[in-house]
């Protein structure tokens, strides 16, 4: 029986070589593409493909809230990230939204078609080195709510000062969420502090 394919992304050039990759596996076959997550939505609602693969950058809805939109309307959906994005924090987020699988743009066409095998059969799949940035931040102490806040506020420009008033607190209680975030990420300066959050996707670039 045929594995049926949904490709969500914003790139035609790459859904097109998706399917070309796919198309080589006679088990195989893309049977719709869409821009947005928006437009997956409604085709997947007309076709309820087997294998769903999502990008995390898109226009409008972006690929995590329409990860959670589809899995909350299709609990049985199978769906597997296909981004650019390695971080560890991207990853855990996407798991725990429904994904099943999780791979880089990069991965060899064996590897792309193996996942969607696996997450088919019910099974689950992330790169090798998406493994590693998880295996690697094992037993970190994770940034709370406010303190992700505050680094998102840092990473546009805002000193202490301004983030206190935006935020109803004090310089100084800003000054010691932003020493606990240092601690937390293994870093010296805020300029660290952002680059890490952002390899991590601690904080996104994304929709």
């Amino acid at each position: 029986m045929t594995t049926r394919v949904l490709t969500i992304d914003d790139h035609p050039v790459l859904r097109e070589g998706i399917a070309a990759m796919i198309s080589t596996d006679p088990g195989m076959e893309v049977v719709a593409g869409a821009a947005d997550a928006e437009t997956g939505l409604e085709i997947f609602r007309q076709l309820l493909p087997d294998v769903t693969l999502m990008d995390l950058q898109m226009p409008g809805m972006g690929g995590l809230q329409g990860l959670r939109a589809l899995r909350g309307e299709f609990p049985a959906a199978r769906v597997i990230v296909l981004t650019t994005y390695r971080g560890d924090a991207n990853a855990r987020e996407a798991m725990a939204a429904g994904a099943a699988g999780y791979l880089l743009k990069s991965a060899l066409r064996e590897e792309l078609l193996g996942c969607i095998r696996t997450v088919h059969a019910g099974g689950r799949h992330l790169s090798a080195e998406v493994c590693l940035d998880i295996a690697t931040h094992v037993g970190d102490e994770l940034l709370t709510p406010r303190e992700t806040r505050i680094l998102q506020l840092l990473s546009d420009g805002k000193e202490n000062k301004r983030i206190g008033t935006e935020l109803g607190i004090s310089a100084e209680t800003v000054k010691s969420h932003v020493s606990r975030v240092f601690g937390k990420l293994g870093v010296h300066n805020r300029a660290e502090a952002i680059r890490t959050a952002i390899r991590r996707g601690i904080l996104n670039r994304y929709p």
